[in-house]
């Protein structure tokens, strides 16, 4: 296999993963976040802010911020088709988010490391304004995202069409 074969090959499985674990993303379909690209421990994903995501203040929750920033997370982590889970996380706000707002994360991979993963993932507005700063730890844990068998049956909504059923 050349090294365009393992780049090919490696970005189709991320996307099968994507495809997969989309279809399954209760959390993400509810809060109408989007998966809009997905790679090799990356992923971005988007979310409209709604008047019922923001706080007493008026300005966008951070637990809203934090859940868009987690799911670009968990994407990129499992990425590789090896089942990954979140060690450990934290986050800031350096602004503040509103009603209407487009927010999209944009989570990248910074190590690897034997069974454990560090992310690092941008909130923005569709401003480039940022509003978070995540940085995940993962673990691999037993198993594969997709199996074999299911493979072969998996219903999925095309990456940057999903989560826009309503």
């Amino acid at each position: 296999m050349t090294k365009t074969d393992k780049i090919d090959h490696a970005r189709k499985t991320a996307q099968a993963v994507g495809d997969y674990m989309f279809a399954r993303d209760n959390n993400a379909h509810q809060l109408g976040i989007r998966l809009e690209e997905i790679g090799p421990g990356y992923a971005k994903a988007s979310m409209l802010v709604t008047t019922a995501m923001l706080n007493s203040h008026g300005i966008l929750h951070g637990g809203m911020s934090f859940t868009l920033a987690d799911t670009a997370f968990a994407y990129a982590c499992n990425s590789y088709n090896r089942n990954a889970v979140a060690m450990g996380c934290n986050i800031i706000f350096p602004a503040t988010g509103a009603a209407g707002d487009r927010l999209t994360a944009e989570a990248v991979e910074c190590l690897v490391s034997g069974r454990a993963g560090v992310y690092d993932v941008t909130v923005k507005n569709q401003d480039g304004k940022v509003v978070a700063l995540f940085r995940g730890q993962s673990r691999q844990i037993e198993g594969a995202v997709i199996s074999d068998a299911a493979k072969q049956d998996t219903p999925s909504l095309p990456v940057g069409q999903a989560g826009q059923a309503g």
